[in-house]
């Protein structure tokens, strides 16, 4: 072989390789500004989920012993008449349900006991 072919054949190859780096460069840098939206949208998500975590803290423990007992006695009665107001509005809620299902009009379901 000529001397010359060498060159060719070397030439050909350092070009492929600096294709090969420009390529894999190019997929780098690509990849890396996706990584730093997904980061930045991250933080943004974070940052949403930290307030929301200090909004939902509770509030600080205030030991009973020392409170008057006319205001106990209210903040529970007050506690139990939600309790109740709760309990009964699920109680309505479920016969309102009860009596949907049971006065349904059954000619509505007609189509399902025609036989093709």
């Amino acid at each position: 072989m000529p001397w010359w072919s060498w060159l060719i054949i070397w030439g050909a190859l350092v070009l492929a390789l600096l294709g090969m780096l420009a390529f894999f460069a190019v997929w780098l840098f690509r990849k890396l500004m996706a990584a730093g939206r997904e980061v930045s949208a991250l933080a943004e998500k974070a940052e949403v989920l930290q307030r929301r975590s200090d909004e939902l803290r509770d509030p600080a423990f205030h030991s009973a012993v020392f409170a008057d007992l006319g205001e106990l006695q209210a903040q529970r009665e007050q506690g139990r008449s939600d309790r109740a107001y709760a309990r009964q509005a699920r109680r309505d809620a479920r016969v309102r349900r009860g009596k949907l299902l049971t006065n349904a009009d059954p000619t509505q379901f007609s189509h399902l006991t025609k036989r093709t």
